[in-house]
């Protein structure tokens, strides 16, 4: 199945939220602003074009002096979430829920806040041909909730392909030594590390920003979080 907006398939995503492919960015060489409209009301803002808010990966690669931005790595499945962490160019399991629904959503909130990340990188589901499952339908309800929530802080939620990463996730916890016991505990953390490995190796390319349609919270996700001092003194210093 191809890739589609929410215009295309309203069951792919819930209402708030709209997907789209973040490979975009690598056509276009010169960000447009927002721009604002004057009304009656006051200015309106136009949509958010995702020229303005790329994934860390492609920062990354863009500007090798481009400082800041962590990533969470997500696997989410029916009864188990694992968690993985990127900060600079280290990336390691972080943890596993046994949580559903809202109070996994505020979980993985609490937990960016405490680990200093500002994007989501959402494992999603495909068959081997690439096709999309009924489990992906489930993962994209996830995670334009969960958009929703990290918007209003200036973080955003990207969906990245998943497939394989589990088999690969075993194969280096053997390669590692870990034994099936301690495999069985961790895998959906070292399968979200798996997914953030992906995702860096290509850059960022290919994955889906999940874009709430609330043009107040996409002004959000255009400013970002507030910068942290100790990684931006100029901040302070300005």
């Amino acid at each position: 199945m191809a890739l589609l907006s929410s215009l295309q398939n309203p069951f792919l995503l819930p209402s708030q939220a709209l997907s789209l492919r973040t490979c975009a960015l690598l056509q276009r060489n010169t960000p447009s602003p927002i721009s604002l409209q004057s009304s009656n009301n006051g200015p309106t803002i136009r949509a958010l074009s995702l020229d303005q808010i790329p994934p860390n990966a492609l920062r990354r690669k863009s500007d090798p002096l481009w400082r800041g931005g962590f990533s969470l790595g997500v696997d989410l499945g029916l009864s188990r979430t694992g968690l993985a962490l990127s900060k600079g160019f280290s990336i390691r399991p972080l943890a596993v829920l046994e949580l559903r629904g809202q109070k996994l959503e505020l979980r993985l909130l609490e937990i960016a806040e405490r680990e200093e990340v500002d994007e989501f990188i959402i494992g999603l589901p495909k068959s081997s041909d690439g096709m999309e499952t009924v489990q992906s339908n489930k993962v994209r309800s996830v995670a334009g909730r969960l958009a929703i929530r990290a918007a209003d802080r200036g973080w955003r939620v990207y969906l990245q392909d998943e497939h394989g990463t589990s088999t690969e996730a075993v194969g280096l916890m053997i390669e590692m030594g870990l034994s099936k016991s301690a495999r069985q505990g961790k895998i959906d953390a070292y399968a979200a590390m798996m997914v953030l490995e992906r995702y860096f190796s290509m850059s960022g390319q290919g994955t889906e920003l999940v874009l709430p349609k609330q043009l107040e919270l996409q002004e959000k996700l255009r400013k970002g979080p507030p910068k942290d001092a100790d990684f931006f003194p100029e901040v302070l210093e300005g």
